[in-house]
Parts: structure tokens; C-alpha cells; sequence
């Protein structure tokens, strides 16, 4: 049972839940299923029981209990427990999770919606209006790719046209649909249901074109946009101390895995990839789904720069155990560990591509 699955069972349940009069109260579109949180167990964890509870007039407990019972009586869960004030800890049965959690990465890689993204369409319509600042100007152009990667219709524009070394500098990237950067009063007027904002983050405090393109990008993005960016070069260092570093390193490296693995004669295949501390890293690949949806929500790209940085971290100690050593021969656990670490690079790459940011395959 994938994360997506897994959501709509729980949301099946508080449905039917209502069907049969257990629960009154109207249902939510829909339910958010993560990682659980300090305190929690299993696999995944939702606060839909403390969401419904105040509408339906009863306590967090209940409406955990409810849903629980029916829950339990689904296929692919193992067991259920609530914890907390009303939070519901979700174990699916076998190594169910981790396996399906990469197929679900890695078959969207071959799709037209990539992994934790959602049809074109399917969110509401935002109208963005950006500041006649460079760091208003890359903001502006990630939201734009963030929400639309929501299945939001998107429009933008700005106070007045960029500077050209901004766009010559910072511009480009993955998104064929390129921001308008016309005045956003000689847009077309937006509908009444369009959804206006104004990006205005912190001004940057230095020219940040020196860096060039990715690193400019990532500097002006890692702080949340009411806090001062640092514009140095530290962001150009090539060690672990830089961030950007890190992600792209990471990336790189499942990359140069597929390609050694290709010469050795074996191919990725989801599977039990063994006790090798993946368990943060399944956690964080789970979790984007998530981390994409609430940055694009709170129109806040420092959340996904930053959760990118989780997953580079939690994916280097898989790395050296992905091939076999010496004249070990590659064997089903190598096939699984290098597809765990082709989906690590596969969230990695289109993390990288919404911040605009390039994703090489050799560092």
C-alpha cells in the first residue's frame, strides 16, 4: 500500500464512517498520511481525528477509536494505534511499505505526474504578484513551479519587467511554461475565485549573480522568505558543510550507482533491502508528498530546500552497501538497495528541478 493509497483508505473510513452514522460531520477532500511524529509508531500517522472532532462534536479519542475499528478491517494494515491526544499510528502489514513506497516513486518517474505531484488542475487558481527584487524574482518563478506542481492554474507577474542579468543570470530551469513577467496590472483581470498573492520576501542584502545560477538560487531560497539571506561563498564550497553540496553530491551519487551497477550486469528492482539504517530515509521519501504540498500552500520553497537536505543526509549511509564488494556476486538485496537509492535520486532531481536548480549526474 503506497502513501497515496494509504490516504484514501483512511479517507474511505471517516466516509463510511458518516455513511453510517457514526460520525456527523461533513468529509474532507482529503487526509494527509506521514510519518508519525515524536511519541508515534509504525509506518505512517494522521491527524484526521483531531481535524473532525470539534466539527463533530466529539472528543479526538472517539473519532480515533471510530475510525480505528474500520481501519483495522482494511487490506494491507497491520495494526492501528492511537497515541497522543487523538493521533492515529498506522503499521501496514510486511515489508508492504518500504517496497511500495519505491515502486510508487519510481513507476511515477515514468509518468506525466512525478512522484507527490497532482494532475494539472486539480488545485485552484493564484494569481502571484511579485516584488521588483532579485530574490522577489527567484521566489516568484519556484512558486510558480511549486504550485503548479499541486495541479494549481497559475498567473503571475511583477511590479515592473526584471532586470535582464536576472534573467540571464538566474532565469531558465526545467518549467517550459516560463513566468510572465509583465506588470501584473496588464494581466488579464483574474477571476473572482483566483487566489492573490504578494511575494515580498526579505530583500537579499548583496548582489547574489556572482554565484551563478544554482547556488544564487539556493541561497536566496533556503531562508524562509522573512528572514535575510546570506549571500557569500560559502554557497560554491564543494564539502559537507554546504547544503547545496550535499543534495547534489547525494544525487549524483545514486546516479553513478545505476551506471556501475548497469557495468556489473544488474538493474534495480524493488525488494527487502536489509538492516542498513534506511528507515530514515524511507521516512523522508514518504514524507515529500507532504513537504511539497505544505510548501506549496504556505508559498514557503525554504521548506522543500530544506527537507532536500534530509533526504541527501538520511540516503548517504545506504550508499556504500549499494554494490556488491570484492567477488561477491550482485544478489536481489543489491537489486533493492539500488532501486531505495535511484528513488532517493529520483526526489532529489525533481526537488532540485522545482527550485530551479540543476540536478547534474557527475559531480
Amino acid at each position: 500500500m503506497t502513501p497515496v493509497e494509504l490516504s484514501r483508505t483512511v479517507l474511505r473510513a471517516v466516509r463510511c464512517a458518516v455513511d453510517d452514522g457514526e460520525l456527523r460531520v461533513a468529509v474532507p477532500e482529503r487526509v494527509v498520511v506521514a510519518p508519525p511524529g515524536p511519541g508515534g509508531c509504525g509506518e505512517y500517522a494522521t491527524n484526521v481525528a483531531l481535524r473532525l472532532a470539534r466539527p463533530a462534536g466529539r472528543t479526538p479519542q472517539h473519532v480515533a477509536e471510530v475510525l480505528r475499528a474500520r481501519l483495522l478491517r482494511a487490506d494491507g494494515i497491520g495494526d492501528v494505534v492511537i497515541t497522543g491526544p487523538g493521533f492515529i499510528n498506522i503499521s501496514l502489514r510486511g515489508s508492504a511499505a518500504p517496497l511500495a513506497l519505491v515502486e510508487e516513486i519510481l513507476g511515477a518517474g515514468d509518468t506525466d505526474t512525478p512522484y507527490g505531484h497532482l494532475p494539472e488542475g486539480s488545485g485552484e487558481r493564484v494569481l502571484l504578484h511579485g516584488a521588483a527584487e532579485v530574490r522577489a524574482f527567484v521566489h516568484l518563478d519556484v512558486l510558480v513551479r511549486m504550485l503548479r506542481s499541486q495541479g494549481c492554474l497559475v498567473r503571475a507577474g511583477c511590479d515592473t519587467a526584471p532586470r535582464p542579468e536576472w534573467t540571464a543570470v538566474l532565469g531558465g530551469g526545467t518549467d517550459h511554461r516560463p513566468v510572465d513577467h509583465r506588470p501584473v496590472d496588464h494581466q488579464p483581470s483574474a477571476a473572482s475565485d483566483t487566489l492573490r498573492i504578494d511575494v515580498r520576501p526579505v530583500p537579499a542584502p548583496a548582489d547574489p549573480l556572482p554565484l551563478g545560477r544554482d547556488a544564487a538560487r539556493w541561497a536566496l531560497l533556503l531562508p524562509a522568505a522573512h528572514d535575510r539571506p546570506r549571500i557569500g561563498a560559502e554557497h560554491l564550497a564543494q564539502r559537507e558543510s554546504n547544503p547545496l553540496f550535499r543534495v547534489r553530491y547525494a544525487h549524483a551519487r545514486t546516479r553513478a550507482l545505476l551506471r556501475n551497477a548497469a557495468d556489473l550486469g544488474f538493474r534495480p528492482e524493488p525488494g527487502p533491502v536489509g538492516a542498513h539504517g534506511t528507515r530514515p530515509l524511507l521516512a523522508a521519501l514518504a514524507d515529500h508528498p507532504r513537504v511539497l504540498a505544505a510548501a506549496a500552500r504556505h508559498r514557503a520553497p525554504d521548506r522543500l530546500a530544506r527537507h532536500l537536505v534530509t533526504v541527501a543526509d538520511a540516503t548517504q549511509p545506504l550508499l556504500p552497501a549499494v554494490l556488491p564488494l570484492g567477488a561477491e556476486k550482485p544478489s536481489a538485496v543489491h537489486r533493492a538497495r539500488l532501486a531505495l537509492a535511484e528513488a532517493a535520486g529520483t526526489v532529489l532531481a525533481d526537488g532540485l528541478s522545482l527550485l530551479g536548480i540543476d540536478a547534474p549526474d557527475h559531480l
